[in-house]
């Protein structure tokens, strides 16, 4: 089968490709966006400007090293060559008729948009592509097992061992992708702080907290989240407000997009040691917050999602904008369904203007519905978000 019948963000890509001369992806590495865009375009021409060969090649003569293309052309790591964006402008400015002639992919979000931004305004369509979701994994049986292998397609479908391929993906992250965001004199105090991120998943944000844990400034904590999300390490759920601009005021949480990276960076070794860790709450609270952002992103839309805590301490877990109705979600690893969940919901559903849906993903295998809240198991959140049994969009 072809790998993009397993992605649901494929059938996007081609729809855009249709519409637009450029489709832009970006992603963490290792999410498949490669295998994902050569399936897609088997008969596109490639090239990899991580390659210093090409590199060089793309830097020195960007008009001879585009003119080689004739046809359509997939161009990976497009950010390490942010010069190409103007000429590939000029030549779709040329030929304005002419669609999906570039498919350009990229694992640095902040350098790569800035870029795209620049150059490409109106000529591309913007695609994300993060390591699989649930529902594109298919059947699985076993929770903690499947959080800890986490959702990276190369660890997946090679069945590596997480523990060695997310060491060797994390020395690599460091020492290529931070050494080319930032100007980190100490990457072993950078290493540091990624374990310190990854105890907090699941957690407000206190930047103080973490740069003294550290030993580093405020400010430079705050760079650094901001490097981890740039290269999808991580990822900020803003809290939700009536007043939409206190919600980029206030504290967000923080959330990891991978619970296998998580796992390894808390030093968590097998799927046994992780249903027993004193994080396993936290760290399945980011395996669910997570399946929201990949159903938004796959889908080609911005996510509208928040989480909710006021001065009296209340909390709702996540709160879903995106949808006709409002939905309200509670988000518990126990397996056993707990009735005062839903009646937490219920108590501060009163505090939102107007009607939500309330639900509840829990850890177990029954899935019911207790005084008007859906209780959604782990396992079938995937189907879920598609809308087959709650009428997502």
């Amino acid at each position: 089968m072809n790998n993009y019948r397993k992605r649901v963000l494929g059938e996007k890509i081609l729809r855009w490709a249709r519409q637009y001369p450029v489709v832009t992806l970006t992603g963490p590495r290792q999410s498949g966006k490669t295998t994902l865009a050569k399936s897609l375009f088997p008969n596109y021409g490639y090239t990899n400007l991580e390659n210093p060969v090409e590199r060089d090649y793309a830097s020195s003569d960007p008009v001879a090293f585009l003119g080689g293309f004739q046809g359509g052309v997939i161009i990976d790591e497009i950010q390490r060559v942010p010069s190409l964006l103007s000429y590939i402008q000029c030549i779709v400015d040329e030929t304005p008729n002419k669609h999906g002639r570039f498919i350009l992919t990229g694992s640095q979000n902040l350098s790569l948009m800035r870029g795209v931004s620049q150059s490409l305004a109106g000529r591309t369509a913007l695609a994300t592509l993060l390591p699989f979701s649930l529902a594109e994994l298919g059947s699985i049986q076993d929770l903690w097992k499947t959080l800890w292998h986490g959702f990276f397609p190369r660890i997946l479908h090679d069945r590596l061992n997480p523990t060695e391929a997310l060491a060797f993906y994390t020395a690599t992250y460091l020492e290529r992708d931070v050494r080319e965001l930032v100007k980190v004199k100490d990457l072993s105090r950078f290493s540091q702080f990624l374990r310190l991120c990854a105890g907090r998943t699941g957690q407000l944000l206190n930047a103080a907290n973490l740069a003294a844990d550290c030993g580093i400034a405020g400010k430079t904590a705050l760079e650094w989240i901001s490097i981890l999300e740039t290269s999808y390490i991580v990822k900020r759920l803003p809290p939700w407000f009536a007043n939409i601009s206190k919600r980029l005021s206030k504290t967000p949480k923080i959330y990891f997009l991978d619970t296998g990276l998580v796992c390894y960076l808390l030093g968590i070794i097998s799927p046994d040691q992780l249903a027993k860790h004193p994080l396993r709450g936290a760290i399945f609270e980011t395996f669910v917050m997570t399946e929201f952002w990949k159903h938004y992103a796959n889908h080609g839309v911005g996510d509208s999602l928040f989480h909710y805590r006021d001065g009296a301490q209340r909390e709702i877990d996540l709160v879903d904008e995106g949808r006709a109705t409002r939905l309200l979600v509670e988000i518990k690893s126990g397996q056993t369904p707990n009735a005062e969940w839903g009646e937490t919901l219920h108590r501060l559903s009163s505090l939102f203007p107007d009607s939500s849906q309330l639900c509840v993903v829990y850890g177990g295998k029954a899935e019911q519905t207790r005084s008007g809240v859906q209780y959604i198991t782990w396992s079938q959140l995937g189907e879920k978000l598609t809308g087959k049994a709650q009428g997502a969009s």
